[in-house]
């Protein structure tokens, strides 16, 4: 599409015309930030939240600051350029480079779609009171049938998954609200940040770590790089302006998610001294103290989150594939082969939360292979051109970096000393 098709002629300013200027600019954020609510983060934000109640709650907004500027460079860099963060890194390292990269790309996504594809069957196993094995292949299912959605464009698929993302919002609004958190620790816990021992220290880290998800960041770039093109810088500007706000409000959505869960945890499980972990036991305790309607919503959650993000890292794994070493395979295939891997771990029988947090732990290798390219490529002016970026966002870029990838080395730590 190009950039004139996607704008509004009419220049009589109102609320209703401005909006519908926006709207054809609004989707690939909301794609993007569905790794921001995946079954790992519920784990990692109920246990911050049953163990610590509101202390946390300024790392999740510090960690959704951080993620929105990283979703903005990788989006910036597809509208800039024409290209997705693979192809340029195709482009500028060398062969056994970029077959490096998409190797260990192909293995971040296998370790995230785990992540997913478990919470999915958790959900479906949680909500319809059936087998995990039945869970499973109902959640393979869901999967194929959103990738169906994917093949008549970006554009339905966006709708899905960002009504998808609506729908975790709603079930997580409901259950806040049933939880009544207290209003002054709560505010305190947001705006105050502080620890309180060193394992606050370590649930920190691990909000903080894994919140940027090496997938979001190839896929944003590619949902930005032809959607809309603008033929000239400032038409390339304009867009990024609307892009902007795209990924402002999709991360708002994705951090008032994440803070909810915790809230929930702290209002429900710290304030009658549970530390909680398991996301069926936290499930078993939101029946007990809220009801049978709040805990099915805290599945229904689950099970919708899972389902759009397990959907969203199969199109990620088909971007890296064909950016780095310009090959293809089925969009089905590519379903099939990365859900293997959790369907064998579900038929073991292992425990599901342990494995969430060992997913976790492989992803923290990927992150440095994401980042610091972004970060490489939108400092440079000879590619970016007039969307390169301010000497001030390059440095916050390359802080944020060089704490994301600490703290996943220090959680990497932590799991095997």
């Amino acid at each position: 599409m190009m950039l004139n098709e996607a704008m509004t002629h009419d220049s009589q300013p109102s609320v209703f015309k401005k909006m519908k200027t926006l709207l054809p600019f609004l989707g690939p954020a909301f794609v993007a930030s569905v790794a921001y609510i995946d079954p790992g983060n519920y784990a990692t934000n109920i246990a911050a939240g049953s163990q610590f109640g509101y202390l946390l709650l300024w790392v999740i907004l510090l960690a959704n600051l951080m993620a929105g500027l990283i979703q903005t460079l990788s989006a910036k860099i597809g509208i800039a350029t024409g290209k997705n963060l693979p192809e340029i890194c195709r482009d500028r390292f060398s062969k056994k480079t970029s077959i490096f990269l998409w190797i260990q790309a192909e293995l971040m996504i296998m370790a995230t779609d785990l992540a997913e594809f478990v919470g999915a069957a958790l959900g479906i196993y949680l909500v319809f009171d059936v087998t995990l094995i039945q869970a499973a292949l109902l959640a393979a299912a869901g999967s194929f049938a959103i990738l169906e959605v994917q093949r008549r464009g970006y554009r339905p698929l966006e709708t899905i998954v960002t009504g998808m993302l609506l729908v975790v919002a709603l079930a997580f609004a409901v259950q806040t609200f049933s939880a009544h958190p207290e209003a002054r620790p709560l505010l305190s816990g947001l705006l105050i940040p502080r620890f309180d021992g060193s394992e606050s220290i370590l649930l920190a880290a691990g909000i903080l770590g894994a919140t940027v998800m090496p997938h979001a960041i190839y896929l944003h770039s590619a949902l930005t790089q032809r959607r809309i093109v603008g033929k000239n810088t400032a038409e390339r500007k304009r867009i990024m302006k609307f892009e902007r706000i795209d990924v402002t409000i999709a991360m708002i959505l994705a951090g008032a998610i994440n803070a909810s869960m915790l809230i929930i945890a702290a209002a429900v499980f710290y304030k009658n001294g549970l530390i909680v972990s398991d996301l069926e036991i936290a499930h078993q305790h939101f029946e007990s103290f809220l009801g049978s309607p709040i805990a099915l919503l805290f599945g229904i959650g689950l099970m919708v989150a899972g389902l759009s993000s397990a959907s969203v890292g199969t199109l990620a794994g088909d971007v890296v594939m064909q950016g780095y070493i310009r090959k293809h395979i089925p969009i089905y295939l590519r379903r099939v082969i990365t859900m293997t891997p959790p369907l064998l771990l579900i038929l073991s029988g292992i425990n599901l939360s342990k494995a969430l947090v060992w997913s976790q732990v492989v992803l923290s290798f990927g992150i440095a292979f994401a980042l610091v390219p972004l970060l490489m490529f939108t400092s440079n002016k000879q590619l970016m051109g007039k969307l390169v970026n301010h000497r001030l966002t390059t440095l916050i870029g390359w802080v944020i970096t060089g704490i994301v990838i600490a703290l996943n080395l220090f959680l990497v730590a932590q799991t095997f000393l």
